[in-house]
């Protein structure tokens, strides 16, 4: 049996970055639907419409693409990033003199 190794260029992290309609009702109400499916299925608001999910390696990344795909609205703008996790662990986050430490960002480890 062939003996995977998890480090920082196999574990992944997947960025949706999205523009969705909310002139109207059924439009907002659409939207939320989007976001809430996200957050089901791992997705963590890293910002207002950029939500990342971390996935423990390629295969599960593809899968959560093909889930996003699938909840994608019929109207809108959709665009998804992904990186390693060395290259998210480089992130740099910056905050205003004014601004408070967000304290739910997504931890890097996940335990299986």
């Amino acid at each position: 049996m062939t003996e995977i190794r998890l480090n920082a260029y196999h574990i992944m992290w997947l960025f949706v970055f999205f523009d969705l309609p909310v002139q109207t009702k059924k439009e907002r109400k659409t939207a939320a639907d989007f976001r809430k499916n996200l957050l089901k299925d791992g997705f963590v608001m890293m910002q207002f419409s950029v939500y990342v999910r971390h996935c423990a390696s390629y295969e599960s990344l593809v899968v959560h693409k093909k889930r996003v795909k699938a909840l994608m609205p019929d109207t809108g703008k959709v665009n998804m990033l992904n990186v390693t996790d060395k290259q998210y662990g480089d992130m740099e986050t910056v905050y205003g003199k004014s601004a408070k430490k967000d304290i739910n960002a997504p931890v890097q480890l996940e335990l299986f």
